[in-house]
């Protein structure tokens, strides 16, 4: 047993999220892994000390709901720390099951329930006074008059927002639909993708992609963080590969603005595109926790798996915001998926750029920028076993970013092309 374990301080982290395991392992504070894999690669790394075997979420999420509170109940775990799209949702709705036993800092579920559902979020948008691309149901648009994209209406399809899904089930739906106007897709086949009545979104010419991520106080900012995407998974778009921490004061305006209306309580991820026609920055969506690019906000020096941990176990008054400025970061396997993505992916809205010229610029700023998210010389053995899962088994399951689902953070539904998207033939959009 760790020299951790006798504090009886431990925090709780389901799934396979490095950034959050060595962040408060090297805080002393004693770290509880939970996954449904006995090997997930997180689970090597020297600031992890325990792991304990869960159900998956996906093949039953009450059964995960009530693993977690079953750890949650030991009397040295503190609090758990939302990491995985199911956790907000899991956390908010059974927040009387996990509040006998932890601390945890997420809204309540009708808050949980503006965010998750995209209409609402929109309609939220517009009280704040607020810009975000005009939102509708599927169902209620009768002509596509502009350029548009259907996707699904709730970051987690779940009972409580569905009514065809009981309590145990749940689908993170990743659809996405560009249209052009005058077309009309088939509504059978839409509803038979989405599993739902899906929202359409104007579509939003894009001159840059950011996030904005915080970390709230009953509508108060106890910590903010912006960066700006260089790189995506793909050269058509996706989650980032390659950031830079940024400031921009207009952004911070408009994120806090919505926030504070709002009232909200815990972490926030928000995703911005950057209108190429009017400059505003478009809200797209809020994740309820820790996002993919979480590695590249604490090497900026913004601790944000520590400010939770400081909120969820009264003391707030500790953390200390700030971050510096500038700085890039890597996520070595995404940028692999970026350069290969130059041969193998296709868009009718994005122009293919040169192989060789991508190949060097991302071969320039490793060297000029050399700050990895995951490869880390004094815990090597993690980043080794992400490579060897992507490789030869899941294919980067379990990690905390994956090159091409997006499944843990920033950048969910991207209103930029990218794999894996049903595009509509002819359309003439502009790209960035």
């Amino acid at each position: 047993m760790s020299k951790r374990a006798h504090a009886r301080n431990s925090v709780l982290v389901p799934s396979g999220n490095y950034t959050c395991i060595r962040s408060l392992g090297e805080r002393g504070i004693h770290t509880v892994m939970a996954s449904e894999h006995d090997d997930t690669p997180a689970a090597s790394s020297r600031f992890c000390d325990e792991l304990v075997r869960i159900p998956a979420p996906k093949d039953d999420l009450v059964a995960y709901k009530d693993a977690l509170v079953g750890i949650a109940a030991r009397p040295d775990v503190k609090t758990i720390i939302p990491t995985r799209p199911e956790d907000g949702y899991i956390f908010s709705k059974y927040l009387d099951e996990f509040e006998q036993y932890v601390d945890l800092v997420v809204p309540d579920f009708e808050t949980l329930r503006r965010v998750h559902d995209r209409k609402l979020l929109y309609e939220a948008a517009v009280e704040a006074g607020v810009p975000m691309p005009r939102t509708r149901l599927f169902s209620e648009v009768e002509a596509f008059d502009e350029p548009s994209i259907i996707k699904p209406r709730y970051n987690v399809v779940a009972g409580e927002y569905v009514d065809s899904y009981d309590p145990h089930e749940y689908d993170i739906v990743k659809s996405v639909r560009h249209v052009r106007p005058g077309d009309r897709p088939d509504p059978d086949e839409i509803y038979a993708e989405m599993k739902h009545d899906p929202i359409v979104q104007d579509y939003v010419p894009t001159e840059d992609k950011y996030m904005f991520a915080a970390l709230y106080d009953h509508g108060e900012p106890l910590a903010t963080f912006q960066h700006l995407q260089i790189r995506g998974n793909s050269y058509t778009g996706g989650g980032g590969v390659y950031r830079t921490s940024v400031y921009d004061p207009e952004l911070e305006s408009v994120a806090r603005k919505l926030l504070g209306h709002i009232n909200w309580h815990g972490l926030a991820c928000i995703e911005y595109l950057k209108d190429a026609e009017t400059g505003e920055f478009k809200l797209i969506e809020i994740n309820p926790r820790m996002w993919q690019s979480l590695p590249s906000t604490v090497r900026a020096g913004a601790d944000f798996p520590y400010y939770y941990w400081l909120q969820a176990t009264g003391q707030k008054h500790r953390i200390e915001p700030g971050y510096e400025l500038g700085v890039g970061t890597h996520y070595l396997w995404g940028e692999l998926g970026y350069v290969m993505s130059v041969r193998r992916d296709d868009s009718p809205l994005v122009e293919r750029p040169s192989l060789a010229k991508t190949v060097w610029e991302v071969a320039a700023s490793i060297y000029h920028e050399p700050r990895f998210d995951l490869a880390r010389l004094d815990d090597p053995v993690p980043f080794a076993r992400y490579v060897h899962h992507a490789l030869f088994n899941r294919g980067g399951d379990e990690t905390e970013e994956e090159p091409t689902a997006d499944r843990d953070g920033d950048g969910d539904e991207s209103e930029e092309p990218r794999t894996g998207i049903t595009l509509t033939p002819g359309l003439n959009f502009r790209g960035r």
